[in-house]
């Protein structure tokens, strides 16, 4: 997660605006495709050995039951890095907050917020930390990082927060 402070964007009436907060953020996977092969290896190579084993001693449908235990690990695995496409992207200028949502399934949903308009929420659980963080306008809640760890939307509400309030103070600009 990292906020930029560097390209501007231009508003709907020609001006370039400066871009108070920007980040794109996914969901954290630990193991990469090399780690999944390896994996994979690991337990059909132990499932293999096991299922010879009961092979040998006459129980031939251990065998085949071993090969599914495989196919079910692999596909589990599978729908974990398919999960792991999807993304969070939230811009703020002083004129529009913009959200860029895309699922797993490649869907994508935008939204454009005005910052005058749009305050952040969240929900707290003493024990547990920030469960759930939204930016809110005209009364509905856009749920936001909603995949990332709790310390992670926690520096995300700190962020944002901020820049919405620099948003809502004003950017002075300078005559040329």
């Amino acid at each position: 997660m990292s906020a930029a402070n560097t390209a501007p964007l231009t508003d709907g009436a020609g001006h370039d605006e400066p871009e108070l907060f920007s980040v794109r953020y996914r969901p954290h996977r630990s193991l990469d495709q090399r780690g999944f092969m390896v994996v994979m290896f690991i337990v059909a190579g132990i499932s293999f050995i096991c299922g010879l084993a009961f092979l040998m001693m006459g129980a031939w449908p251990v065998f085949g039951l071993f090969g599914l235990d495989v196919l079910a690990i692999w596909w589990a695995f599978r729908l974990n890095f398919r999960a792991a496409r999807a993304c969070e992207e939230i811009t703020v200028t002083p004129s529009v907050i913009r959200l860029r949502h895309v699922a797993a399934d490649g869907s994508e949903y935008r939204e454009e917020l005005n910052p005058l308009w749009t305050r952040l929420t969240h929900e707290r659980i003493e024990d547990y930390g920030l469960q759930r963080l939204a930016l809110e306008a005209r009364g509905r809640p856009y749920v936001i990082g909603s995949f990332l760890h709790t310390a992670q939307r926690e520096e995300l509400a700190e962020s944002l927060a901020r820049a919405l309030a620099e948003a809502k103070r004003g950017v002075a600009r300078s005559a040329v």
